[in-house]
């Protein structure tokens, strides 16, 4: 089992913050839009430094997805960002109607999203956004894992043409994938080669795979851990031979279990690869008030459930 470790923690937006940023100073066409949350996203140092290509909206979240798909018609690059429950679910029919189904060059950034949201609760935890903005024809869904790869996806978003769904959040998480990464788009990257199980994650519950690969490896259990940043399009060449390989797939995600990243894992193996697969997802459920460790155990988004699962799993593939 290749070992991970980690010098410091920092959150997910902040990637993305740094990422716009850095499109400021080389991308003259990337232009910004808020509702009303800019220190949230983490956009303060692309505003000051761009003040004439940054539109604050207000709390007008339907009205953010309008001015962006029409910014795009005069060549523009627009980056929305409001937290992922509004950024979805409050403006499904403008993003539907406004940007997917013309295929506008729209680049939807949305923070805060599930459980990891904490105390704010069950009304902003959403966990149904990847399900949501998944079934759009044309859309790309990304989820990153830490403050490197979110940074990196953000600036690989801006050169990729039509609509894409850009989902981070709010908690400090280690860093732990390299810093000058190239982010390819619906490319899965492997973090660990095994035999016994394959463990497929994606954002913040990356990390918590990597750490059950630690803890089955002493229990001799050989874990393939792969990281699907891009939920769509999705890396199929890379699922199906690591299933192929070990015969059984555990999911995990910062999600429902419906409509997520398992359920896609999920589609795919069974019309190409029939194999044995365990979910670690939220069930089906709304969040509630907690802090992020709190609800990430409750709710059985931890290492420790991924161990249970990949333990699951294979006994039922033996």
């Amino acid at each position: 089992m290749k070992k991970y470790t980690y010098t410091e923690k920092k959150d997910t937006r902040s990637g993305f913050g740094a990422g716009l940023a850095e499109l400021g100073r080389t991308n003259d066409k990337v232009v910004a839009l808020c509702a009303d949350l800019t220190p949230s996203l983490k956009m303060a140092e692309f505003i000051k430094e761009n003040p004439e290509r940054f539109f604050q909206i207000g709390i007008a979240e339907a009205n953010m997805m309008g001015i962006a798909a029409g910014l795009t018609i005069g060549g523009y690059i627009p980056f929305t960002g409001t937290f992922a429950n509004f950024s979805t679910g409050r403006v499904y029919d403008q993003i539907r109607q406004s940007i997917a189904y013309s295929g506008k060059n729209v680049k939807i950034c949305a923070s805060h999203a599930g459980v990891t949201l904490g105390e704010d609760g069950a009304t902003h935890q959403i966990l149904e956004d990847i399900g949501l903005m998944k079934m759009l024809p044309g859309m790309t869904v990304i989820n990153p894992c830490d403050y490197n790869q979110t940074k990196a996806a953000t600036i690989a978003i801006a050169a990729h043409e039509g609509p894409v769904y850009l989902r981070f959040g709010r908690p400090s998480i280690p860093i732990f994938t390299p810093a000058d990464q190239k982010f390819e788009i619906g490319k899965a990257v492997m973090f660990n080669e095994g035999t016994d199980v394959t463990i497929i994650a994606t954002g913040h519950l990356v990390w918590e795979a990597i750490q059950a690969g630690e803890v089955l490896a002493e229990k001799g259990i050989s874990a393939e851990i792969i990281n699907i940043h891009t939920i769509k399009p999705l890396d199929e060449e890379a699922i199906i031979t690591s299933a192929a390989k070990t015969g059984c797939v555990v999911t995990c995600e910062e999600h429902n279990y419906l409509g997520g990243l398992g359920e896609s894992v999920a589609g795919l193996l069974a019309t190409k690869l029939p194999t044995p697969l365990e979910f670690v997802a939220t069930m089906d459920t709304f969040g509630e008030s907690g802090t992020p460790a709190q609800l990430m155990e409750k709710y059985g988004l931890s290492s420790s459930a991924i161990i249970e699962k990949a333990e699951k799993v294979i006994a039922r593939k033996n």
